[in-house]
């Protein structure tokens, strides 16, 4: 199995007014692609909040388990993490 390779990605959380170059791993789970984006932003100058969070690439939201080679995410592309709501979407 080849190592993992980083892949910088463009990344906007929610309701920020930045957006970011983040690297990611080709085999990091959208679950930490967000918390990567996250760490950025959240409890800095966006408010901590008790929910999940979803990946949200060329127009859809990624499956939390789906990584960054599966859903196709090559360097430089524009990604955006949302908070879901208890309905369960972002």
């Amino acid at each position: 199995m080849p190592d993992p390779q980083p892949v910088p990605i463009n990344a906007k959380f929610d309701d920020d007014f930045v957006t970011q170059l983040v690297v990611v791993l080709n085999t990091d789970t959208m679950r930490e692609v967000a918390a990567k984006v996250a760490q950025h932003v959240v409890g800095k100058r966006l408010p901590k909040r008790d929910a999940d969070m979803a990946v949200r690439y060329q127009g859809h939201v990624l499956s939390a388990d789906m990584t960054v080679a599966e859903a196709g995410i090559a360097p430089l592309q524009n990604v955006y993490v949302d908070w879901v709501e208890k309905g369960g979407t972002p």
